[in-house]
């Protein structure tokens, strides 16, 4: 879902002003930085690098719900959808760093670049992680508070920006709450059921990449409030089914296509869908013993896999993610025809990503 992958002219031309409003962005960061002193201006470099790139997927659904609602100022939606873009920057950075992950698509992340530079100059591991933990700490609050700055620009009336700001707030708030649930998720003994799992990912995930953009796209254009209770439901059913769509493919993706590890979430326990469906059989057993092992094997993991398939959890999860895009596509009914027209193919490249 990135711009090159058959996006509406619209559509890419404003993903493009989305990262020209990001380019000054960090242009302004880095040259304020260089001020202070070169180990601040590389932190900001840092923290662009991780910006860059990527599905532009939160930036697109603003434009979509924008574009499909009328509005017709391609740069004040450029800066709500980098806003968003840099919230998933903050996001995913702070993720890494909970998650202990140093890598990402197979590259180090901000934790990663800083702790293998510090290695290489000979400092200790647990010293040299410490350092890339903190230094990524930092690079992800300088992003989620420049998703609020990019969001202050005059082109957006005042009585608007209130309200898309407040939308931004409300993905924090619900993003944080999941996050702390999935942490209290994976220390505990006690397995959550599929229910409790489903929510957890919809707050740390499904509010800030779905709801909540297509809801600042429809505000920012001036579509009637009635509207977005609608496209809160539409974006939650769609976030769920890319959810759990995300929860196979950390498990049996292809990791070419995914630049995912897919031994990362066995080895940290991953409290999801699937693992939680298996823990209601007679597989849990022989899954239990290997979730969460941190030197898990190749070969143990094919055995996760195979049991997981043995117990229909791989099916639970893939026709919950299918029932969920389904149900997504029958909430457009309730929505403008344009609207519905421009939204559909969302919900429809969400059963082809399940299939």
């Amino acid at each position: 879902m990135d711009a090159s992958s058959g996006s509406p002219p619209v559509i890419a031309g404003g993903l493009s002003a989305v990262d020209a409003v990001l380019e000054r962005f960090f242009s302004v960061a880095g040259s304020r930085a260089r001020e202070i002193g070169a180990a601040y201006e590389e932190l900001w470099s840092a923290l662009r690098s991780s910006a860059a790139g990527g599905k532009r997927l939160r930036p697109r659904l603003v434009l979509q719900a924008y574009t499909a609602f009328g509005g017709d100022d391609r740069e004040a939606a450029a800066h709500v959808g980098a806003a968003f873009e840099l919230l998933h920057t903050a996001l995913i950075v702070h993720d890494d760093v909970i998650d202990r992950d140093f890598t990402r698509r197979g590259a180090p992340n901000v934790s990663g670049r800083y702790r293998d530079d510090a290695t290489t100059a000979g400092i200790p591991i647990p010293t040299a992680e410490h350092r890339g933990i903190s230094t990524a700490i930092i690079a992800g609050d300088l992003a989620l508070t420049g998703a609020y700055r990019v969001m202050d620009y005059d082109g957006i009336s005042p009585a608007t920006k209130d309200r898309v700001v407040r939308l931004l707030d409300d993905a924090v708030f619900a993003s944080a709450a999941g996050e702390l649930i999935d942490v209290d998720y994976s220390i505990s003994r006690e397995m959550p059921t599929v229910e409790q799992v489903v929510e957890m990912e919809r707050l740390k995930t499904a509010v800030y990449t779905f709801e909540t953009p297509l809801q600042a796209g429809a505000v920012l254009a001036g579509a009637d409030e009635s509207h977005l209770p609608v496209l809160a439901a539409f974006g939650r059913d769609l976030g769920i089914a890319y959810q759990a769509t995300d929860d196979l493919l950390g498990v049996f993706g292809d990791e070419r296509e995914t630049g995912k590890t897919t031994l990362g979430d066995l080895r940290e326990g991953k409290r999801t869908v699937p693992i939680a469906f298996a823990a209601t059989t007679d597989a849990w057993p022989g899954i239990r013993q290997f979730l969460g092992k941190p030197d898990l094997s190749a070969g143990e993991a094919d055995r996760v896999r195979e049991a997981l398939i043995a117990c229909g959890a791989e099916v639970f999860t893939r026709g919950l993610a299918s029932r969920k895009a389904a149900e997504a596509v029958q909430l457009l009914d309730r929505l403008p025809a344009p609207v519905a027209e421009e939204l559909a193919p969302l919900a429809r490249q969400a059963l082809d990503r399940i299939r």
